[in-house]
């Protein structure tokens, strides 16, 4: 796992500069601008592992996945935003929400569910959909695992505030990154998910925080504001999880287009992989869904992902349903 974070400070972080802030002590990098509190930052896209990734402002985001947690390794050191990591609070690294935001995540194999912060970038191994804080894996039940197959669920209006405070320390040039024009078109898989293509930021969201009017921290989450940043309490919440809804697949897209539809299944049949067609609602939109499983370990969804991207699906990824 270690690798992969280093390998995601490295894309993150800054180009050449980023090895050195990859390992950064408290204090934040120096010559970067960005205060120890942390910065508003969405990011343009990127690519890791052949992968492109599309940074946005998603606040109706609700992905099922598999999650990871680090810990001790990076306790200490500068997150993706110029936070402190702190592997005792509940915060998290997510591949395209920005950061700060809050999510939910719920263990969909026992039902336990925190909110944290998104303040860092990753995971980029296996697909994980989030990497956890270590005090996050404790309260969700699997430290001792290693992962865990989860619901992530942004929290839009907690998100707006924490955002709006987090931007009055941020500096105008990353704003501009995240509200600027429409960043280059970056080459995506052959093969598209079928839905709404991110784009940039607004900046009309949560705009008191640019004014410097004093944002409260969202009274719906309990936590307090530490070093100007709000963090979740430590509360557990036991959510019913409806049975039926834990099995794994491996998701090449879900498309509009039989034409498309018919390409992945092709793809698919070209590597000795079967694929499950499925239909699913997307607004007033039917899409119909690719994939392969479901699958009895998350050791498996891996080793299939992995051939999936190696055959040029780079978009495919692993669900929980």
């Amino acid at each position: 796992m270690g690798r992969w974070r280093w390998l995601r400070r490295v894309t993150v972080l800054v180009g050449v500069t980023a090895l050195a802030a990859c390992a950064q002590q408290p204090g934040g990098t120096p010559g970067s601008g960005l205060p120890t509190s942390g910065v508003y930052k969405v990011g343009k896209p990127y690519q890791v592992g052949g992968v492109w990734y599309y940074p946005t402002e998603d606040f109706d985001y609700n992905e099922t996945g598999v999650a990871s947690w680090y810990g001790p390794g990076f306790h200490a050191k500068n997150t993706a935003n110029g936070e402190i990591y702190d592997q005792n609070e509940l915060t998290a690294a997510h591949k395209t929400l920005p950061m700060p935001s809050l999510v939910r995540v719920t263990n969909l194999d026992n039902g336990r569910s925190v909110v944290v912060r998104v303040n860092d970038r990753g995971p980029f191994a296996n697909n994980r959909v989030i990497d956890m804080s270590r005090r996050g894996a404790q309260l969700l039940g699997f430290e001792g695992s290693g992962t865990a197959k989860v619901r992530v669920q942004i929290l839009a209006e907690e998100s707006r505030a924490i955002a709006a405070a987090a931007r009055q320390g941020t500096p105008a040039t990353i704003l501009a990154e995240s509200e600027g024009p429409a960043p280059k078109p970056v080459p995506r898989a052959r093969i598209e998910t079928s839905g709404p293509v991110p784009g940039p930021t607004t900046g009309k969201t949560a705009s008191s925080g640019i004014l410097g009017t004093p944002v409260p921290p969202p009274a719906t989450v309990a936590g307090s504001v530490v070093d100007g940043r709000f963090v979740p309490a430590p509360v557990v919440a036991v959510l019913p999880v409806p049975p039926g809804h834990e099995n794994l697949f491996v998701q090449v897209g879900a498309f509009g287009s039989a034409e498309n539809v018919a390409r992945a299944r092709a793809r698919l049949a070209s590597i000795g992989q079967p694929a499950v067609v499925s239909s699913t609602r997307s607004g007033k939109l039917t899409l119909q869904r690719v994939r392969v499983g479901p699958l009895d370990s998350v050791d498996r969804a891996d080793a299939v992902l992995n051939q999936i991207i190696q055959a040029g699906l780079t978009e495919a990824k692993i669900v929980v349903d």
